[in-house]
């Protein structure tokens, strides 16, 4: 009986083996067309091998107070926090795809009480109850042989979103270093034109003092005593919408910091150096250095295995199930060697109608590896357009900052020659007014275009996938 039942199950086995060579599980393999070489849009950097993404964080911001706010977001930010356990809990599901490979186990001890009804058509003919006792002790162990690869396609799919957690969580991290980074050049040209606007308000006054003299000496009317005022007025309104900035942006820099609103250590806007030399590296990098573009990759990979595993329930699955332990109906019996008890048994199960829920979870995760496949594709082209759109703004600042300082300087001039000439009664009041706040405009436009640089540079170092480094 023995041999007959070890010829069984080697037969299944082999057939199992037989089957499984007729069908493989299919391997992922990155679409052809995920990276585009003109990805950037540009032909004036060389293209190197070298990225500025690898480049750590530390090296880029190099102010040692921007670099203690970098490392206490990173530290305390609740996202990154999230991030983590998200990682925690992928990480759990991934050791449990590992362990189907395992059979499963359970054993216990059992009692079970019986009596028949009388009313029944047994308990009519005995016409008295029967009461019955049994004990048990018994072993159960289930497995499953992985003949189509269903198992492994799960492990694959769960090892991918394990990964893909990994990479959010480092998306999150690149993502706050150029939050906290371009918030803290933000604050420091805030200062910058803080003082611009102090210097300007001060010069104002001076000027207003200047046309109440020329009024009284009857060479301005009080109609430019007037315009004169309403300049000082005008600086010191743009004072206090620079105050109100820097409140609003320092409580901003504080919930990335994870801490309650407070005044941020800063130093200075002229202290703050970018690299000059910009190393983008091939457009195939994204791949390896940018976390979002990695994520949605690992989103592609796990919904291209969930489709070998939906396939794999069209055909038949083999199961070892068996059970043993002792049972003995009086209880001081239950130990001895009579009382031993075991089954095995082993099968093929062969879907055939199932109200359609395996031809539809293979429809499902079709279109779920499709909606993924283009979010990768979306994810690559838009990792390509912030690498464009960073490395022009970059680009074009200093040719724009020159020319805003030529304009600031020209209207200087003109501050001093219509206020020359009003001098002499040879002009009209309005004309130093409209190059005053002329002269106040491109001192501010200088500014921001400087601080336009210093944030593209750190737009230009996140597009490319630093600073989770």
């Amino acid at each position: 009986m023995n041999k007959y039942f070890n010829i069984k199950i080697l037969s299944i086995l082999f057939s199992a083996v037989v089957l499984t060579s007729c069908m493989s599980r299919q391997k992922y393999e990155r679409p052809k067309e995920a990276i585009n070489e003109n990805l950037f849009r540009t032909d004036l950097l060389p293209k190197d091998s070298i990225s500025m993404a690898t480049v750590s964080w530390k090296e880029i911001f190099t102010d040692p107070v921007l670099q203690k706010h970098i490392e206490k977001a990173l530290a305390n930010n609740l996202d990154v926090r999230v991030a983590l356990q998200n990682i925690n809990a992928a990480d759990s599901y991934l050791k449990q795809s590992k362990a189907a490979y395992l059979p499963t186990l359970s054993a216990g001890p059992n009692y079970t009480f019986q009596t028949q009804s009388l009313n029944t058509q047994s308990g009519q003919l005995l016409n008295q109850r029967n009461y019955g006792n049994q004990f048990d002790i018994t072993a159960n162990v289930g497995w499953e042989a992985d003949i189509w690869g269903k198992l492994k396609a799960q492990q694959k799919a769960q090892l991918a979103s394990y990964l893909g957690t990994v990479s959010a969580h480092q998306a999150i991290k690149s993502d706050l270093v150029a939050a906290v980074a371009s918030a803290y050049y933000q604050l420091l040209t805030f200062d910058d034109q803080k003082k611009i606007i102090n210097e300007t308000i001060a010069l104002r006054n001076k000027n207003l003092e200047t046309t109440k003299a020329l009024k009284e000496a009857g060479t301005l009317t009080e109609v430019a005593v007037q315009q004169s005022q309403a300049l000082v007025f005008n600086a010191e309104s743009l004072l206090i919408n620079i105050d109100v900035q820097i409140a609003l942006l320092e409580n901003t820099m504080s919930l990335l910091m994870a801490e309650p609103s407070h005044a941020i250590e800063r130093s200075t806007i002229s202290a703050q150096k970018m690299p000059v030399s910009l190393a983008l590296g091939y457009p195939a990098n994204l791949l390896e250095n940018r976390p979002d573009v990695k994520a949605a990759e690992y989103n592609l990979m796990n919904a291209f295995e969930m489709t070998n595993v939906a396939k794999a329930q069209f055909y038949p699955s083999l199961r070892l199930t068996g059970s043993a332990g002792i049972a003995s109906a009086d209880i001081d019996q239950l130990f001895s060697a009579s009382s031993l008890f075991a089954n095995v048994v082993a099968g093929l199960a062969q879907p055939i109608l199932n109200k359609r829920q395996i031809k539809t979870q293979y429809e499902i995760s079709l279109a779920n590896k499709e909606i993924a496949y283009l979010n990768f594709r979306r994810s690559v082209l838009t990792a390509g357009k912030e690498v464009s759109d960073a490395l022009k703004i970059y680009e074009s600042q200093d040719g724009f900052i020159n020319l805003k300082k030529k304009e600031r300087d020209a209207y200087q001039n003109s501050v001093g020659y219509s206020q020359e000439l009003v001098n002499y009664g040879m002009a009209n009041y309005l004309e130093v007014i409209n190059a005053t706040v002329n002269q106040l405009t491109a001192e501010l436009n200088i500014s921001n275009a400087e601080y336009s640089k210093l944030d593209a540079g750190v737009e230009l170092y996140r597009a490319l996938g630093g600073g989770w480094r």
